[in-house]
């Protein structure tokens, strides 16, 4: 295996592992570094145009890596596709989506795709977006309610898979004859759902990265309105919704984990009893595990908001008879017995620390002054003392020359 340098990291060369393509529905390859997995089986798992794979067997023993444009049986004739997986990881994907021997016709490959086989397969694809925009007209003209979503040219471009949406049954037998005489080909009709639909197209979803049934999800679960229910979503259809106007599959991955926390939730329809009032129930915060009350049914009047523990305890008294005097008393007590008066330990706080910053920098100011001024008196001791050191030099220079002079001078002769 083989590594090179590019954007100041090392990235793997290799086709088998395909660490340098990323495509829809792509697999990691984890096993392509050992010769046991690669040899353990011939089946290849081929793809084509957007998300359509197949499993193929390669009795040729062709050394295949992934990556590889590969010609393959079809009928009639051949088709070109991409090697996307081989290995032992082959038949893990196989197993995945029910794949049968025995009652699935095994398809070969015939060889590695040619120039020729690739200029021929470039043209069919060229023509895949006109005859797209034109078979859509002639469907409206033959009055069927249906939609043309896509179309994939086999790779030898004697076929030609027609693939559309459809509410009601179509028949579509009338289309299939304008459709041959028109572009000269045999036609295939394939009936998808919406959501197959965008996972085609492909694109960005609302969270910011590529949509999950065009990178990794090929099994769609029905998505229902009870699932935004249990997560408190507001039921607004612009937001629940994708881009295949239907439900968001996304909504089904914390579903279980909110119903899970929703058991030791009180129920909607209890009422808490109190002295003054009776208080309902309006909203619920499961992460927080705090229950939200009000005096009204329909709006937010005198809104409560207590801990689920707390409205447990009330239940427990209403059920005997007995009516508490406020909805908060626990949570005041509990917070006066862990935190006390949290708005004046904070200011008092503050205040301490601000004291303690000021005689900080207070004796912090003073002992430097203190320290300036000491200098100050020791540099004019010292200034002192060199003058008087220089004047008693200076009168002892001169009492020397003038016992000099009354020596030399003629009277002292």
């Amino acid at each position: 295996m083989t590594y090179k340098l590019q954007n100041n990291g090392f990235l793997m060369s290799t086709k088998a592992c395909g660490c340098n393509k990323i495509k829809k529905l792509n697999t990691f390859d984890w096993l392509c570094d050992l010769s046991e997995a690669q040899a353990s089986t011939d089946y290849v798992e081929v793809q084509f145009k957007n998300t359509r794979k197949g499993y193929y067997l390669n009795s040729n023993k062709i050394p295949l890596q992934k990556g590889d444009l590969v010609a393959v049986e079809s009928s009639p004739g051949h088709d070109i596709g991409e090697v996307s997986l081989t290995g032992h990881l082959v038949l893990k994907q196989m197993k995945k989506i029910n794949y049968r021997f025995d009652q699935q016709e095994v398809r070969r490959i015939y060889r590695k795709a040619r120039p020729v086989d690739l200029e021929k397969f470039a043209e069919s694809k060229a023509l895949e977006h006109d005859t797209m925009l034109r078979s859509r007209k002639i469907a409206e003209e033959l009055n069927l309610n249906m939609k043309i979503g896509d179309v994939e040219y086999q790779g030898d471009g004697n076929k030609a898979i027609f693939y559309y949406i459809a509410d009601d049954r179509v028949d579509f037998r009338q289309l299939i004859r304008v459709l041959a005489d028109t572009f000269h080909v045999r036609i295939e009709m394939k009936q998808i759902g919406a959501r197959q639909e965008a996972g085609r197209i492909g694109g960005i979803g609302p969270c910011g990265r590529e949509m999950c049934c065009s990178s990794w999800m090929t099994n769609f679960v029905s998505v229902s309105t009870s699932s935004a229910r249990y997560q408190d979503l507001s039921l607004n259809p612009q937001k629940l919704a994708g881009q295949c106007s239907k439900l968001k599959c996304c909504l089904n991955y914390e579903t279980d984990m909110y119903v899970e926390a929703q058991k030791g939730f009180p129920a909607k329809d209890i009422v808490l009893e109190t002295k003054d009032a009776s208080y309902f129930q309006i909203k619920t915060d499961l992460l927080k595990r705090q229950v939200s009350y009000s005096t009204d049914k329909d709006s937010m009047v005198n809104a409560i908001s207590i801990p689920v523990e707390r409205a447990l305890q009330i239940i427990a008294l209403n059920k005997k008879g007995i009516r508490v005097d406020s909805l908060l008393e626990l949570a005041e007590e509990k917070s006066r017995n862990e935190f006390g008066d949290v708005l004046n330990s904070d200011l008092q706080r503050f205040d301490k620390k601000r004291n303690k910053n000021n005689k900080k920098r207070s004796n912090f100011r003073s002992n430097q002054g203190e320290n300036k001024t000491r200098e100050a008196r020791n540099r004019t001791d010292r200034n002192r003392k060199n003058r008087s050191r220089n004047r008693n030099r200076q009168d002892g220079n001169n009492t020397r020359n003038d016992n000099r002079n009354n020596q030399n001078s003629p009277d002292a002769k």
